[in-house]
């Protein structure tokens, strides 16, 4: 039989930043509401410590709070407690998410979807992380997104790819991907005027606009240097331009990917991934957001970076 944690809150009404707090506290444990101040988890030693402190907290800010053990020995108490626990519904809403990506294949560009794809992911393991009592709906949203996954990859592979003439110079040219800015745009517009072309001139088409003539494409289907099946367009530029050899460009690389494409985790992408969200809500024109985007980047390039050992 499993037992449970109710805890018994009187919350404090003179001071609403910490009543916020408690109850911010309480949704982040997954606690289910019994009624107006009583709150069930299932009993743990992670929550019973997380409820224990949070009870003192309630307890310094002019609240009360007692925890208590409850082990109902009626099975028909027991599902009704894990049923206060469901996250059947908030998996069929992302189920829902993820199937509707489909309309938009062969019409929208695959990266915009991976990287909405990428998003729902990371919900899933939101959801997931406070499932105490998995549903069938678990394993079918996990499902859907390992089978739209696949099928946004293999979009991404089998998109048409220019290929550069032998010999073609890459220097003093312009180059132009589509919006929006995001990930693997901004990363490859700061190679190029980092690495590849100083001089370049960047372009940002809108999704019905050609490419100029005479153009470089990148990060777009159908581009120059576009994503494949396992690499995100940064690091086919790598592979390309024959940089790949460089490790802390490589680095860089393995953060884009995770962000544009996901697979394993890196540690930094979470830092990087809000810098550049901060960039795009403080810039006002593709200037300022592509300036702050290479800052990002300089900066990473530096951390990353070791000479050569003479």
């Amino acid at each position: 039989m499993d037992r449970w944690l109710v805890t018994i809150a009187q919350l404090p009404t003179e001071d609403p930043a910490a009543r916020m707090r408690v109850l911010r506290t309480l949704e982040s444990l997954g606690a289910a509401v019994m009624r107006e101040g009583a709150y069930l988890l299932p009993d743990t030693a992670t929550n019973r410590q997380a409820l224990e402190a949070l009870s003192d907290y309630i307890g310094k800010t002019a609240g009360s709070a007692q925890v208590l053990q409850v082990n109902p020995t009626a099975p028909a108490q027991q599902e009704q407690l894990r049923r206060l626990f469901d996250r059947s519904a908030r998996y069929e809403e992302l189920i829902k998410t993820v199937e509707s990506l489909r309309v938009g294949f062969g019409h929208s560009d695959p990266s915009a979807i991976s990287r909405v794809l990428h998003k729902q992911r990371r919900e899933f393991e939101a959801i997931a992380a406070l499932d105490f009592y998995p549903t069938e709906a678990r394993s079918r949203a996990e499902r859907a997104l390992l089978e739209t996954d696949a099928a946004v990859k293999q979009l991404l592979f089998t998109s048409s790819q220019t290929s550069l003439g032998a010999g073609e110079r890459l220097l003093r040219r312009a180059w132009a991907t589509r919006h929006p800015p995001w990930a693997d745009r901004l990363a490859c517009a700061w190679l190029i005027r980092r690495f590849v072309d100083p001089e370049a001139t960047l372009a940002w088409l809108d999704k019905s606009e050609e490419l100029p003539s005479g153009a470089l494409g990148f990060a777009f289907d159908g581009a120059h240097f576009a994503a494949s099946g396992t690499r995100v367009a940064y690091e086919e530029m790598l592979a390309q331009l024959q940089l790949a050899k460089n490790p802390a460009l490589a680095k860089i690389g393995s953060i884009v990917h995770f962000l544009e494409m996901g697979g394993s985790t890196v540690p930094e992408a979470a830092g990087v991934q809000m810098l550049l969200q901060g960039a795009q809500r403080r810039s006002t024109s593709m200037q300022e957001l592509l300036a702050e985007a290479e800052k990002t980047f300089d900066l990473l390039y530096e951390a990353y970076y070791e000479p050569a050992r003479r």
